[in-house]
Protein backbone atom coordinates (compact mmCIF):
# COMPACT_ATOMS: atom_id res chain seq x y z
CA UNK A 1 0.00 0.00 0.00
CA UNK A 2 1.12 3.51 -0.77
CA UNK A 3 0.41 6.06 1.74
CA UNK A 4 1.33 10.03 1.63
CA UNK A 5 4.67 11.23 2.64
CA UNK A 6 3.62 14.53 3.08
CA UNK A 7 0.60 17.00 4.07
CA UNK A 8 -1.64 18.55 0.95
CA UNK A 9 -0.33 21.59 0.13
CA UNK A 10 -2.70 22.38 -1.99
CA UNK A 11 -5.71 21.36 0.41
CA UNK A 12 -8.11 24.43 0.75
CA UNK A 13 -7.14 24.64 4.54
CA UNK A 14 -3.19 24.42 5.52
CA UNK A 15 -2.33 25.12 8.62
CA UNK A 16 1.13 24.98 10.64
CA UNK A 17 2.32 26.16 13.95
CA UNK A 18 5.75 25.97 16.14
CA UNK A 19 6.78 26.02 19.34
CA UNK A 20 9.70 25.37 21.79
CA UNK A 21 9.56 23.05 24.46
CA UNK A 22 12.45 23.24 27.05
CA UNK A 23 12.22 19.04 27.96
CA UNK A 24 14.60 15.82 26.01
CA UNK A 25 13.29 15.27 22.76
CA UNK A 26 12.76 11.88 24.02
CA UNK A 27 9.94 12.99 26.70
CA UNK A 28 8.05 14.88 24.11
CA UNK A 29 8.29 12.06 21.43
CA UNK A 30 7.03 9.53 24.18
CA UNK A 31 4.22 11.65 25.45
CA UNK A 32 3.12 12.73 21.85
CA UNK A 33 3.20 9.18 20.55
CA UNK A 34 1.87 7.48 23.46
CA UNK A 35 -1.41 7.82 21.78
CA UNK A 36 -4.23 6.08 24.24
CA UNK A 37 -2.37 9.01 27.20
CA UNK A 38 -3.63 11.47 25.29
CA UNK A 39 -6.24 12.26 27.49
CA UNK A 40 -4.12 12.24 30.13
CA UNK A 41 -3.28 15.68 29.24
CA UNK A 42 -5.27 16.90 26.41
CA UNK A 43 -8.36 18.55 27.60
CA UNK A 44 -9.91 18.42 23.79
CA UNK A 45 -9.51 14.69 23.51
CA UNK A 46 -11.65 11.95 25.77
CA UNK A 47 -10.86 9.07 24.07
CA UNK A 48 -7.69 7.30 22.40
CA UNK A 49 -6.34 4.16 20.99
CA UNK A 50 -3.78 2.63 19.10
CA UNK A 51 -4.24 -0.29 17.73
CA UNK A 52 -0.69 -1.69 16.85
CA UNK A 53 2.58 -0.17 17.23
CA UNK A 54 3.83 3.58 15.70
CA UNK A 55 4.15 2.77 12.27
CA UNK A 56 3.02 3.31 8.90
CA UNK A 57 -0.03 1.22 8.10
CA UNK A 58 -1.38 1.46 12.29
CA UNK A 59 -3.86 2.78 12.69
CA UNK A 60 -5.99 4.82 15.53
CA UNK A 61 -8.77 6.08 16.84
CA UNK A 62 -9.90 9.07 18.93
CA UNK A 63 -12.68 11.04 20.41
CA UNK A 64 -12.00 15.26 20.18
CA UNK A 65 -14.59 17.80 20.34
CA UNK A 66 -17.35 14.87 20.17
CA UNK A 67 -15.82 13.85 16.65
CA UNK A 68 -14.99 10.24 15.98
CA UNK A 69 -11.78 10.19 14.58
CA UNK A 70 -9.86 6.92 13.05
CA UNK A 71 -6.60 7.77 11.45
CA UNK A 72 -3.64 5.73 10.00
CA UNK A 73 0.03 6.60 10.47
CA UNK A 74 1.92 6.94 7.22
CA UNK A 75 5.18 7.60 8.24
CA UNK A 76 7.52 7.50 11.26
CA UNK A 77 10.96 8.75 11.91
CA UNK A 78 11.13 8.50 15.53
CA UNK A 79 11.65 10.39 17.28
CA UNK A 80 12.01 13.08 14.58
CA UNK A 81 8.39 12.83 12.44
CA UNK A 82 5.67 11.28 12.00
CA UNK A 83 2.87 11.73 9.64
CA UNK A 84 -0.96 10.40 9.64
CA UNK A 85 -4.00 10.79 8.58
CA UNK A 86 -7.11 9.58 7.47
CA UNK A 87 -11.31 10.63 6.50
CA UNK A 88 -13.08 11.99 9.13
CA UNK A 89 -16.41 13.45 8.40
CA UNK A 90 -16.47 14.14 4.72
CA UNK A 91 -12.79 15.95 5.38
CA UNK A 92 -9.47 14.50 4.64
CA UNK A 93 -6.61 15.58 7.13
CA UNK A 94 -2.95 15.09 6.92
CA UNK A 95 -1.35 15.77 9.59
CA UNK A 96 2.62 16.32 9.93
CA UNK A 97 4.52 16.90 13.31
CA UNK A 98 8.33 17.02 13.31
CA UNK A 99 10.71 17.50 16.50
CA UNK A 100 14.06 19.24 16.26
CA UNK A 101 16.71 19.79 18.93
CA UNK A 102 17.75 23.60 19.30
CA UNK A 103 20.21 23.38 21.93
CA UNK A 104 18.68 22.75 25.47
CA UNK A 105 15.19 22.94 23.45
CA UNK A 106 12.58 21.22 21.31
CA UNK A 107 11.10 22.70 18.25
CA UNK A 108 7.64 21.25 17.81
CA UNK A 109 6.21 22.01 14.16
CA UNK A 110 2.75 20.70 13.40
CA UNK A 111 1.16 21.29 9.89
CA UNK A 112 -1.68 19.75 8.81
CA UNK A 113 -4.37 20.10 5.49
CA UNK A 114 -7.70 19.90 5.11
CA UNK A 115 -9.75 18.91 1.90
CA UNK A 116 -13.33 17.83 1.46
CA UNK A 117 -16.75 18.89 0.66
CA UNK A 118 -17.43 20.42 4.05
CA UNK A 119 -14.31 22.33 3.90
CA UNK A 120 -15.39 23.76 0.87
CA UNK A 121 -18.74 24.71 2.24
CA UNK A 122 -17.21 26.75 5.49
CA UNK A 123 -13.78 27.19 4.62
CA UNK A 124 -13.36 30.10 6.74
CA UNK A 125 -14.79 28.39 9.88
CA UNK A 126 -13.03 25.34 9.89
CA UNK A 127 -9.62 27.13 8.96
CA UNK A 128 -10.17 28.66 12.44
CA UNK A 129 -11.28 25.48 13.98
CA UNK A 130 -8.45 23.53 12.82
CA UNK A 131 -5.74 26.64 13.88
CA UNK A 132 -7.06 27.16 17.00
CA UNK A 133 -6.74 23.33 17.90
CA UNK A 134 -3.22 22.87 16.71
CA UNK A 135 -2.32 26.19 19.15
CA UNK A 136 -3.85 24.15 21.53
CA UNK A 137 -2.09 21.00 21.07
CA UNK A 138 1.10 22.22 21.17
CA UNK A 139 0.38 24.13 24.25
CA UNK A 140 -0.79 21.38 26.21
CA UNK A 141 2.22 19.01 24.93
CA UNK A 142 4.41 21.57 26.03
CA UNK A 143 2.76 22.44 29.23
CA UNK A 144 2.97 18.57 29.78
CA UNK A 145 6.34 17.84 28.93
CA UNK A 146 7.84 21.18 30.62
Amino acid sequence: MTYPTTIDEYAPIVAGHTIRIAAPLERVWQLHTRIGSWPDWQPAITEARLDGPIAPGTTFHWLTAGMSINSTIYAVDAPHRILWGGLAHGITGLHEWTFTEDGDVVVVRTRESWAGTPVDADRDNLAAVLDDSLSAWLDALKKTAE
